[in-house]
């Protein structure tokens, strides 16, 4: 194996991966018909028929398309109930859109910490943090891979809790072989451009639960009631319609989408074959009920006491240099400013101090382990799969060879 790139060797790649979003002529035609012929805002056909068709594909009765995930989430707490002060559970390890949402819906955002191995909310510790307080429990499927729905519905169901879920990186998971989103009583999906499917922006609120759909019509859509009047309004609800150009551009996707779900899918398995006989690293575990990966994001973990005290950093710089672009992902949400609570911007949080907490896995995640890989990286050939895979092994290869020589990269 020659040397590292980093070090003025050949990379293993010089060419970009796949690009994404991927436009093709489906897509653009979509778009144009919408454009000519049903409208491009309120009842427009496209966004009707996209409705529908998302709803089916994620094994749920209703589907609402918003104008973005975080928007889908403020609505969704605000259809499940959630009033000022309540309390709602949600993991730190997210975008931060899940727990900013709550504060927006003048909520308290309450963190548990995640299992190591997933990633995601771990359920053993969510009972410790209810109180009289807490509503709702809003899991997230990190990466496109489901959280420990079965336990996470039992804890809900014990004590009487709604459970939202934010599959904003989901989009066609399978848990048990249903899709995610309607597994509590609604969740939401984000389009924005990064995601699996996108519409540049945009977001959706899936449910079986008929009552609640209504009221995630009524607070996307200016408080308007189904079968109301256009200038009745029941709800303090806003214009978070999504556009139907953007809901033409999704429609189009939802005829390619079990295609490159499975192509992810395959490509992942390949990776995840290989990494496991690499020391050190270590792909994310999927629970057995997880029957299908969104794949959004690749996760794998990084242990520095099997590269010498090698810094994660390090690896990144020497991966970025062989043109695989790993990186660390998200930090703590409650280390993020925002939650330096005002109390005379969020007088409800008064009496609560982010600072103080400390979730060690979450932490060990973010300062130490998470290796980050985007999806387009799952979207090529078996050649583009194998440069992924020969990066990995001959950076970790080096590393674990001559670990004095990355003493100082990543510094």
């Amino acid at each position: 194996m020659n040397e590292l790139a980093i070090f003025g060797g050949t990379p293993v790649r010089s060419k970009p991966f796949p690009g994404w979003p991927q436009p093709n002529d489906n897509l653009k035609n979509k778009i144009i018909h919408t454009f000519e012929n049903e409208g491009w805002g309120v009842g427009s056909a496209t966004v009707t028929r996209f409705n529908e068709r998302f709803a089916d594909f994620q094994d749920a009765k209703y589907c609402i398309t918003t104008s973005s995930g975080t928007t889908a989430i403020w609505v969704a707490l605000k259809a499940a109930g959630i009033k000022a002060g309540d309390e709602v559970i949600v993991p730190p390890y997210t975008f931060i859109a899940t727990a900013s949402a709550v504060l927006m819906a003048n909520a308290v955002p309450v963190f548990v910490d995640v299992e190591v191995e997933t990633f995601n909310l771990d359920p053993e510790l969510i009972e410790a943090a209810i109180t009289p307080k807490t509503k709702a429990i809003m899991p997230v499927h990190i990466a496109g891979n489901p959280a420990r729905m079965e336990a996470i519905l039992a804890v809900a169901k014990r004590h009487g809790l709604v459970v939202i879920e934010d599959a904003a990186q989901a989009h066609g998971a399978e848990w048990n072989g249903t899709k995610v989103g309607a597994l509590g009583v609604g969740g939401i999906f984000s389009f924005q451009t990064s995601k699996n499917m996108s519409a540049g922006e945009g977001g959706a609120i899936v449910t079986n639960d008929e009552e609640f759909a209504n009221a995630c019509f009524s607070y996307h859509n200016c408080g308007r009631v189904k079968g109301g009047q256009w200038y009745e309004h029941q709800h303090l609800g806003g214009n978070f319609r999504l556009p139907a150009i953007g809901a033409a551009m999704l429609d189009a996707q939802l005829d390619t989408i079990e295609i490159d779900i499975a192509l992810r899918d395959k490509n992942r398995n390949i990776i995840d074959n290989a990494l496991k006989d690499v020391p050190g690293i270590t792909p994310v575990k999927m629970p057995n009920e997880v029957t299908m990966s969104a794949n959004h994001i690749y996760l794998s973990r990084y242990d520095s006491t099997k590269f010498n005290g090698v810094s994660r950093e390090a690896f990144f710089k020497s991966m970025q240099a062989e043109g695989v672009y790993t990186y660390r992902g998200y930090v703590p949400l409650y280390k993020e400013n925002l939650f330096i609570t005002n109390a005379d911007e969020y007088p409800w949080l008064a009496d609560r101090d982010y600072s103080t907490l400390h979730m060690p896995v979450t932490e060990k995640l973010c300062y130490e382990e998470s290796i980050w890989l985007k999806q387009n990286h799952l979207l090529g050939t078996e050649i583009d799969t194998q440069d992924v895979i020969d990066a990995f092994e001959k950076v970790t290869t080096e590393i674990r060879k001559n670990p004095e020589r990355f003493q100082d990269i990543g510094k």
